[in-house]
């Protein structure tokens, strides 16, 4: 998978924040997540207007249109209707739809209206934010390339107990006494010094099976 050119890192990485939002599932998430790909779709316009003309296909706008379009949230959908009829290119997400979603953002980021937004909603937005950014950055698997960067960006999975090296290494060096309390030696290395428990462990079982078979020994 090739890298993102520079210019498409902002408008990308405010699709990441969102879909973060959007699988956390919260209440808060799903307001942020709307609010999120609402803006996804509003910035990715907004930065493709301000690039050089090389920089987009060599495709080159009036001053002039490129000011009007970049006015508001409405202005930008019309760059965007005009862009996709100079391309050929149908709306893969209506443009009433779009609009809809966003009067339904502006009612949480500035309205009174502070409901949890639908499930419906939420996948119109990021939809239609996932085919702008394609559509205007020429990215085909937008999908699959924010896919990779949700799991990129989250979390390895915690360090798992062994239960053969667990056996080991108590079978070695048995318990010790904290205070008033008793510990496995295998569970305290393996709270403090993770690389040791698996180094050890692995040390002890490898001693023993070739205790078990000689002639495997080295």
């Amino acid at each position: 998978m090739n890298e993102l050119p520079p210019w498409a890192n902002g408008p990308f990485e405010l699709l990441v924040h969102a879909e973060g939002h959007l699988l956390n599932g919260e209440d808060f998430d799903r307001r942020i997540a709307l609010i999120s790909f609402d803006n996804a779709i509003e910035v990715a316009i907004a930065t493709y207007l301000t690039l050089n003309p090389i920089q987009r296909g060599k495709r080159t706008y009036k001053r002039d249109d490129i000011e009007k379009w970049l006015d508001n949230y409405h202005t930008k959908l019309e760059f965007l209707e005009t862009e996709l009829a100079a391309r050929g290119i149908p709306w893969h997400v209506d443009k009433s739809h779009i609009l809809w979603a966003h009067d339904q953002r502006n009612e949480q980021y500035h309205g009174g209206q502070k409901g949890i937004p639908e499930k419906q909603i939420l996948a119109l937005i990021r939809k239609a934010a996932l085919w702008v950014f394609s559509v205007l950055y020429e990215v085909p698997d937008a999908e699959q390339r924010l896919a990779q960067a949700i799991l990129n960006a989250s979390p390895p999975d915690p360090p798992q107990h062994e239960e053969e090296y667990d056996r080991a290494i108590d079978r070695e060096y048995g318990m010790v006494d904290l205070g008033d309390q008793s510990y496995y030696v295998s569970e305290l290395l393996f709270a403090v010094d993770y690389a040791a428990y698996r180094e050890t462990g692995g040390r002890l079982c490898a001693a023993k099976k070739n205790d078990e078979d000689p002639g495997k020994a080295k």
